[in-house]
């Protein structure tokens, strides 16, 4: 292998691996008794690509939170698993990601948290969307995008409240099935 991309091929299992290790939200109503802390992984139970991927972390790793041992060593298998096409892929996201401004970055790590925190079907459902409005004319997205960032705070919940309620096998919105007007779901912010 050509050590030159394994500093872009680490910078990208971190990033992989970075949203979900982002803060959790605390839990509503009484909270449960705390489970054991999460094991560590020890750098030699890592597999020798492993250890390359994430060589820059080999100096400093038992001193790494468990929890950041697993997530290092998750995104190192999801990476070590991707075709070169997918890596490529993988870099070019990053390379967007990096360029963004920090605040934009703490707002697509907020939404990753409240994603993850969805029951299994309804990020199906999310996914779904996506794909859906992914499909259609750059300009009809554009389109829809700009209608999110002109309504107000209360339209956009009306439209995720008939979204929702749509989703649970409720009766159609007043638009056929569209959540607004010209709108099939609330685009993603971008």
């Amino acid at each position: 292998m050509n050590n030159r991309w394994w500093s872009p091929a680490l910078t990208v299992v971190v990033v992989l691996t970075a949203a979900p290790s982002f803060a959790q939200q605390p839990p509503a109503g009484p909270v449960a008794p705390v489970a054991a802390p999460p094991a560590g992984v020890t750098w030699s139970s890592l597999s020798p690509n492993q250890q390359r991927v994430l060589s820059q972390f080999g100096s400093q790793w038992s001193t790494l939170p468990p929890e950041r041992q697993q997530a290092l060593a998750h995104g190192s298998e999801r990476w070590l698993g991707m075709s070169d096409a997918q890596r490529d892929q993988a870099r070019e996201r990053f390379s967007r990601w990096r360029a963004l401004p920090q605040d934009q970055r703490q707002a697509l790590r907020s939404r990753w948290q409240t994603f993850q925190g969805l029951p299994p079907g309804e990020q199906a459902r999310v996914r779904e969307s996506y794909r859906r409005f992914q499909q259609l004319p750059p300009e009809r997205r554009e389109m829809l995008r700009q209608q999110w960032r002109n309504a107000s705070p209360s339209q956009r919940q009306q439209w995720i409240d008939r979204a929702r309620a749509q989703h649970q096998g409720h009766a159609p919105g007043p638009q056929g099935g569209h959540v607004a007007p010209h709108m099939s779901g609330p685009p993603p912010h971008h």
